[in-house]
């Protein structure tokens, strides 16, 4: 065999090879590049509950240690740990915690996302993705559940991601916080 047709064929090979992987990714993407600890922290675009709502995004929080939490009203689970993380918030906020949950009720729901809040007496921040469990905060976090938490670090990089309610304001979230916030920026 020439060493054209060879060099054609290789070619030939990698270029298979290329596409099958690109049609992979675009099928599979989450299992080939997961979205965990260590992953930097995807950007998302949420409004806030205010007339006229402003837009935020994760840029806002830069340089900032970032509980986000993505939850909803209808979310039993989402009630329980709700508490916590508001204790966690009122013991690290003056420090550089910024607590960021995001409602992923469906659109027209501020109302009943403000009475929920106002319920729990909860003094961080509450943004909304009118996208609901299939916006685009979910998917670019992949997320598998509510309520499902990240802890982005100053580097803007995912420091723990948990499914499910958790004791937020436990010994031992406090200690990964306060690590995170003694922290730089990278």
């Amino acid at each position: 065999m020439s060493g054209r047709r060879q060099l054609a064929i290789a070619l030939l090979l990698l270029a298979a090879v290329a596409g099958v992987y690109g049609a992979l990714r675009t099928l599979v993407g989450r299992e080939l590049s997961p979205v965990g600890v260590g992953a930097s922290a995807p950007d998302f675009t949420a409004v806030t509950l205010g007339e006229p709502p402003v837009e935020k995004t994760l840029a806002d929080y830069r340089g900032s240690v970032v509980l986000l939490n993505l939850w909803a009203t209808w979310c039993a689970p989402c009630r329980v740990e709700m508490p916590s993380i508001e204790q966690l918030h009122r013991s690290y906020a003056s420090q550089g915690l910024k607590v960021v949950a995001v409602s992923v009720d469906e659109a027209g729901m501020a109302p009943q996302i403000r009475s929920f809040a106002t319920e729990f007496g909860l003094t961080f921040e509450i943004l909304h993705d009118p996208g609901g469990q299939m916006g685009r905060i979910a998917r670019d976090y992949q997320i598998s559940g509510y309520p499902e938490t990240v802890i982005i670090g100053r580097d803007g990089l995912i420091r723990r991601k948990h499914l499910g309610a958790h004791d937020w304001n436990s010994a031992e979230n406090r200690a990964l916080i306060e690590r995170l916030l003694a922290q730089g920026s990278g």
